[in-house]
C-alpha cells in the first residue's frame, strides 16, 4: 500500500463577483498545509470557465477549461468541496463540473465546507450529498460550517473562533484521510466496479 500524502483536490465551488469562498478556502487550506498526509490542489472554478452546454462540439475555450480541470480531479484521491448556499441548494457551478466528469470521482472520498446566512450552507450540503452518490463517490459526515459566514471572520481571514473551526477542520481531514487511504488502498487491490 502507497505511504505517499493523499492528493486533496480543494474545489472553490463559488463563481460569483465579491464572493466569500476564497476567504474560507485560503483559511482551510492553511489548516491542510498543517498535516502531512494531504498534498492539496486548489481547483478555484472561477478561474475556469466550465461550459454549462453538454455537446460534442466544445468551443477552444471550453475544451481548454476542461482540459485544466480534468486532469486535476482524476489525478485526486480526495475532495474537499467549499461552497456557499444559493437558494436552498449550491451553485450551479458545481453541478456542472461534476456533471462534466464520471470516473474522476468514483471510490473517491468527498468532505464539505460550508458557508452562508443562518444555515451556514449545511442545505447546500445536503443537497450535495445525493449529487455525489449518483458518481460513486463517498461523502464523510464530518462537516465545517460557517453559519453568518461574513461575521465569523476577523479582518486577518481567520475565524472569531479559531479553536472551534480548527477542531471541526481537524475532525473533518481525519475522517476524510480515513476514507481516502481505505479507498486508495481498495482500488490498488482492485479496479473499482462501477
Amino acid at each position: 500500500m502507497s505511504t505517499e500524502p493523499l492528493r486533496l483536490a480543494l474545489i472553490i465551488g463559488s463563481t460569483r463577483e465579491g464572493r466569500f469562498g476564497p476567504t474560507v478556502a485560503r483559511w482551510f487550506l492553511d489548516r491542510v498545509k498543517q498535516r502531512d498526509d494531504f498534498a492539496v490542489d486548489v481547483v478555484d472554478l472561477a478561474e475556469h470557465e466550465l461550459p454549462f452546454v453538454m455537446t460534442s462540439q466544445l468551443t477552444p475555450e471550453g475544451a481548454r477549461a476542461l482540459g485544466e480541470v480534468t486532469p486535476r480531479l482524476e489525478a485526486a484521491e480526495a475532495f474537499v468541496v467549499v461552497t456557499p448556499e444559493y437558494n436552498h441548494s449550491f451553485p450551479a457551478s458545481l453541478k456542472n463540473l461534476v456533471d462534466w466528469h464520471g470516473k474522476q470521482w468514483h471510490a473517491k472520498p468527498v468532505g464539505f465546507v460550508s458557508y452562508g446566512g443562518l444555515s451556514g450552507g449545511l442545505r447546500a450540503v445536503e443537497a450535495l450529498r445525493p449529487v455525489f452518490a449518483e458518481v460513486h463517490s463517498v461523502t464523510v459526515r464530518a462537516t465545517v460550517s460557517f453559519h453568518n459566514a461574513w461575521e465569523q471572520f476577523g479582518p486577518d481571514g481567520e475565524p472569531v473562533d479559531r479553536e472551534g473551526a480548527g477542531a471541526a477542520a481537524t475532525y473533518l481531514l481525519d475522517q476524510l484521510g480515513w476514507w481516502a487511504t481505505t479507498l486508495r488502498a481498495g482500488r490498488e487491490r482492485r479496479p473499482y466496479v462501477s
